[in-house]
C-alpha cells in the first residue's frame, strides 16, 4: 500500500511548530499579568464591600415619598444630601433636581444622559475581569499544550528531564489560568450584581425626581 505525502509537509509542521513554541513566552507573560490583576481586583472587591453605603428598599420607598412630599426644591435637595445613598448618586439627583430652567424634554434627557454614564462607567469596571474570566481558562490550555509538544518529542528520545520540566510548565500554567478565571469571575459576579443594584435604584429615584421637577 502507497503511503501519500503532502509537498512540503515537513515545512508546513515545522512552520507550525515554531509558530506554537513562540506563543508560550506571550502566554505565560499574559497569565502573570492576569494574576497580578486578579489580585488587584480582589482588593478593591474588599475594599468596596466595606466601603459601600448599604441602601435598602425600605430607604429607596422612604425616600421616593420625601421626594413626593417635598414642597420646594430646596427641600428635595436637602432630603437627598441627607439620604443614605451613596454620594455618586445623590450628586447626581441633585444634577437633576437643578435642571428647573430646562423644558420637560430637555430635562428627561440630561437624566437619561446621566444614567447612560453611569451605566458606561460600571461596564468598564467589569470589562477587565470578564475578559480574564473567558480568557483565562483558554491561555490555560494553550500553556498546556504548548510544552506537551516538547514533552513528548523528548520522551521519544529518552530525555526525561526535559520531560519533567514541561509537564511542570503545562500543569502550572493549567492552574494559573484557570485559578485566575475562577476568581475573576466571583469578583464580576459580585460587582455586577452590586451594579444592577446600583443603577436600578438610580433609575427608580430619578423617576421620582423628575416627576416631582414636572412641577415646576
Amino acid at each position: 500500500m502507497m503511503v501519500m505525502t503532502i509537498p512540503g509537509g515537513d515545512f508546513l509542521t515545522t512552520g507550525l511548530n515554531l509558530i506554537s513554541q513562540s506563543l508560550l513566552i506571550p502566554v505565560v507573560i499574559i497569565l502573570l499579568i492576569f494574576v497580578v490583576v486578579v489580585v488587584v481586583s480582589l482588593g478593591g472587591l474588599i475594599y468596596e464591600y466595606t466601603s459601600r453605603a448599604k441602601v435598602s428598599v425600605a430607604d429607596v420607598s422612604n425616600l421616593i415619598l420625601d421626594i413626593n412630599n417635598s414642597d420646594s426644591l430646596d427641600s428635595l435637595k436637602s432630603k437627598i444630601n441627607n439620604s443614605p445613598l451613596p454620594q455618586t448618586q445623590r450628586t447626581l439627583l441633585v444634577k437633576i433636581a437643578s435642571t428647573e430652567n430646562l423644558s420637560l424634554n430637555s430635562r428627561e434627557a440630561f437624566a437619561r444622559k446621566l444614567i447612560e454614564n453611569e451605566e458606561n462607567l460600571t461596564d468598564k469596571s467589569l470589562e477587565i475581569t470578564d475578559i480574564i474570566t473567558r480568557i483565562g481558562p483558554t491561555l490555560g490550555l494553550m500553556g498546556t499544550l504548548i510544552p506537551l509538544g516538547t514533552g513528548l518529542a523528548a520522551l521519544g528520545s529518552g530525555d526525561v528531564n526535559t520531560l519533567s520540566q514541561s509537564l511542570i510548565v503545562a500543569f502550572d500554567t493549567t492552574v494559573v489560568g484557570i485559578g485566575s478565571g475562577a476568581v475573576a469571575y466571583i469578583v464580576s459576579k459580585l460587582r455586577n450584581r452590586w451594579y444592577e443594584e446600583y443603577l436600578s435604584n438610580l433609575d427608580v429615584l430619578s423617576d421620582a425626581v423628575l416627576d416631582f421637577m414636572s412641577k415646576y
